[in-house]
């Protein structure tokens, strides 16, 4: 009886262990970013200080301010969209056409 709880518990704790290096194994796979991905996230982050930088020097009102937010998001979830499809990869068309979108924003925002 002691041999078959201890076993009972062994299977339980390996289980628990493989479940969570699955898990684990998932998140790096999405989590390995291509460079185009993090150049893309790393100007939407710097867009997302800009914007909050003159919406607090009162450059721009919070309309606009709300309005550049949901822009960014939206480019962010086209990206997290994109990469979905592709491995977690963009391809060249795909940076270039959110790169342009970026520009727009960007030129929104000002300097």
């Amino acid at each position: 009886m002691k041999s078959t709880l201890q076993a009972v518990i062994a299977g339980v704790g390996l289980a628990t262990l493989l479940a969570a290096a699955g898990a684990s194994h998932a998140e790096t796979n999405w989590q390995s970013h291509h460079p185009w991905r993090t150049q893309v996230n790393h100007r939407l982050a710097n867009q997302n200080h800009r914007i909050n930088r003159e919406y607090r020097q009162g450059e721009i009102s919070r309309g606009q301010a709300r309005d550049l937010h949901a822009e960014d998001r939206g480019i962010r979830a086209e990206e997290r969209y994109d990469a979905s499809r592709n491995g977690s990869h963009l391809t060249a068309a795909e940076h270039r056409r959110i790169n342009r979108q970026e520009n727009g924003v960007s030129g929104q925002i000002g300097h």
